[in-house]
């Protein structure tokens, strides 16, 4: 669990390359594609690529930041929550703190949050079964406070008015619970009409996953359980434990997502206005990197 020769299966990425920041190592984005991670990786100066024949291909590079830089990475978490399971795990493990999911989402207030739009989730519905093998329904799955709050920065930053904060939907199944596919229609229609309901604001299918692990994880790493960031500490690691450039190493996972609003009271919006979105989305995810890390070089450090 987490050892300093921690080696990922799904990714051709260590430790080393995820390191940066001054130990807080690099702000990671999380499209569902590798064909976005490649779209959001051209924003980047000095890239490089990390290859893997799952197409879990990692981007490295950096953003400048009022003629500063900070070390970013972008990789595809893939389709659904069990595949965000693995590659989090994967890049937590080797030490990533910061992750932002950068993706897509239905509307499920089409009167008011229309394609076009961008949705910033503050937590979301676990209507899924791989966060269950971590906590019980009970628990919400909730993003990281200093996440959202540098995602409304970044859309006040670039003038950004079509944004909705608030809870979103995780599903497993896109077909069945949103496309009206096999014979429970009627009960997955009864469902999607409580959400609305309930105020619940879009339907993805990552981020409940995203933000249990951001949750457990954290815990996990103030407890010490064995996670020393592989090549950077050995033993059992605690919160506060001195990186390499004498500053502590953050112990929270914090996780956040944007989302392009794609779809309304249809499927899908047509291409290009999907396009469109998607971009905004995008630099809203990198502008919200570079909220995160002001706000992280301006906090003292013990």
């Amino acid at each position: 669990m987490g050892t300093k020769h921690f080696t990922p299966h799904h990714m051709n990425v260590t430790a080393a390359d995820l390191a940066g920041n001054d130990g807080i190592g690099r702000y990671i984005l999380l499209p569902g594609s590798d064909g976005r991670a490649a779209s959001i990786a051209e924003h980047f100066s000095g890239r490089e690529v990390r290859e893997h024949p799952r197409r879990h291909n990692v981007y490295l590079g950096t953003l400048d930041l009022q003629g500063e830089t900070v070390d970013v990475a972008t990789v595809a978490t893939g389709m659904g929550c069990p595949s965000v399971d693995i590659i989090v795990n994967e890049l937590v493990r080797l030490g990533a703190r910061r992750l932002l999911r950068v993706g897509t989402a239905g509307s499920l207030q089409p009167d008011r949050i229309t394609v076009g739009s961008v949705v910033i989730a503050s937590a979301a519905v676990r209507d899924e079964g791989t966060s269950r093998h971590y906590m019980p329904p009970e628990i919400p799955a909730v993003a990281s406070p200093l996440m959202i709050a540098a995602c409304e920065r970044a859309c006040a930053a670039l003038g950004v008015r079509q944004t909705f904060t608030g809870i979103v939907h995780t599903k497993d199944s896109l077909f069945a619970r949103e496309l009206r596919a096999g014979p429970m229609v009627e009960e997955n229609e009864r469902f999607m009409d409580l959400l609305r309901k309930s105020g619940v604001l879009a339907s993805e299918m990552e981020s409940a996953m995203l933000f249990t692990l951001a949750q457990v994880l954290t815990q996990e790493i103030l407890s010490g359980a064995s996670w020393a960031a592989a090549g950077r500490t050995t033993g059992r690691r605690r919160a506060g434990t001195s990186t390499a450039g004498g500053h502590p190493a953050p112990a929270a996972v914090e996780a956040g997502t944007v989302l392009a609003i794609i779809g309304d009271e249809t499927a899908f919006a047509d291409r290009k206005r999907v396009a469109e979105t998607t971009e905004r989305a995008v630099e809203i995810g990198l502008e919200t990197v570079r909220q995160r890390a002001r706000a992280d070089r301006e906090a003292p450090r013990a």
